[in-house]
């Protein structure tokens, strides 16, 4: 086979040619040859870079050898020559190239620690995420358990027996936090693999490996949000009325509403409809994926009416002058400056859910529904259309009622 066909000139000519004719019907690319495998490659506006060909067993491959002018003639046929005497030697330069951006990606995952392949990977994820809370959440777990034991390791040293030092520790006494950061650690892992930084299995999967490696968990080991019992929410409320600051008022609404803690801090204005007494929260930020209206009674809306002059343009709880939604431990700070440390603000729900089953004889489906629950009973749910709206307006007005007896406002 003839080679050294092509000339800087021959090129330049062809260049112009293609040029020329690329805003024309004519227009196409153009593959020329200067032999034994080494072509350059053409575009219809003109670009040009060099390409290797071959057959592998039938198959046609190539690989990119640079762009012209900046690749010369003379150093496309050096490499072409590198590649021919490879094949020689039984390699095949297409695996040999993927070879070497592996290898290389590999040396560049060991100046990435896993610190920052894990900020990266939640700035990566955080548009997919319906709650903005939630980058927030990924980073404080991963800041408190993970990266004092892995935040300064390479991403691709990495091993199972980190995971059981971040995870062991609370593994039997934080069950639902320890599996949600085995989660995390999984998926950053999974991500980093993807991108080629780090290679194997990945030592943080349950299935088959953590499972065996950390203890099971005791029966009765995984503990509920402690709550309030629901005989003391008057008192509760008649001390909580004595406090001051916005974290108060977000509070008591949340206990009148029977919120969860990011439903009120993402809470904005147009949410409410006040002259019908209605709160309708968006899908996108219920856990379970579907609109919620909550009736509002007389002291959650005068709650309403207190705030708006210190509240934001869009957001109805808020910290400061800014508008930006409360932090989701505010209340949980103002718990501790009343010296209560036995009980948990999501436990508030708890409360009104006891409360409502033991006190009162509201059906089963009307209390599950004021705290916006899926029901257990997944083929019961896929027939069930109503929200039982009417009916909750006065199971939350009893709810008030109740738990606001001992108070005056």
């Amino acid at each position: 086979m003839a080679i050294r066909k092509l000339t800087d000139l021959k090129i330049k000519a062809k260049i112009r040619e293609i040029e020329d004719l690329q805003f024309s019907p004519q227009a196409k690319n153009a593959l020329v040859g200067d032999g034994e495998g080494l072509y350059l490659g053409i575009s219809k506006s003109g670009t040009a870079s060099w390409l290797f060909r071959y057959m592998d067993h039938g198959k046609a491959k190539s690989v990119g050898l640079g762009g012209y002018p900046s690749t010369s003639l003379q150093i496309a046929r050096e490499k072409a020559q590198t590649l021919r005497d490879a094949r020689t030697g039984g390699i095949d330069p297409v695996q040999a190239k993927k070879a070497v951006i592996r290898e290389q990606k590999l040396q560049l995952a060991k100046a990435k620690t896993f610190e920052t392949c894990a900020l990266e990977f939640i700035e990566f994820s955080r548009p997919s995420w319906k709650n903005v809370k939630h980058g927030q959440q990924w980073t404080n777990t991963l800041t408190q358990y993970a990266f004092p034991v892995i935040g300064k390791n390479g991403i691709s040293d990495i091993h199972a027996d980190d995971i059981v030092r971040i995870l062991s520790p609370i593994w039997q006494t934080k069950k639902e936090t320890a599996s949600r950061l085995r989660g995390r650690i999984e998926s950053i892992l999974d991500w980093a693999t993807v991108n080629g930084w780090r290679k194997g299995d990945n030592p943080a999967r349950f299935k088959g490996h953590m499972e065996y490696l950390l203890p099971k968990v005791r029966a009765g080991a995984q503990t509920h949000h402690p709550s309030l019992p629901y005989e003391k929410m008057p008192a509760f409320m008649k001390e909580l009325h004595s406090q001051s600051g916005m974290a108060q008022y977000a509070l008591e609404f949340l206990i009148l509403c029977a919120s969860r803690t990011g439903e009120i801090v993402g809470a904005k204005w147009e949410e409410f409809d006040l002259a019908k007494g209605v709160w309708t929260i968006p899908a996108a930020r219920m856990k379970a994926d579907l609109e919620h209206r909550v009736p509002l009674g007389a002291r959650a809306l005068q709650i309403l009416t207190i705030i708006r002059p210190f509240s934001g343009k869009n957001f109805v709880f808020v910290t400061g002058k800014k508008d930006v939604g409360m932090s989701t431990m505010a209340m949980a700070m103002l718990l501790r400056r009343m010296n209560v440390t036995d009980i948990t603000v999501h436990g508030m729900r708890s409360t009104f859910r006891n409360w409502a089953g033991e006190k009162t004889t509201y059906p089963f489906q009307v209390c599950e529904q004021a705290l916006a629950h899926r029901l257990p009973d997944a083929v019961a749910a896929a027939y069930l259309r109503s929200d039982f709206f009417v009916n909750r307006v006065n199971l939350m007005k009893d709810w008030a009622t109740f738990a606001l007896s001992e108070c005056k406002y």
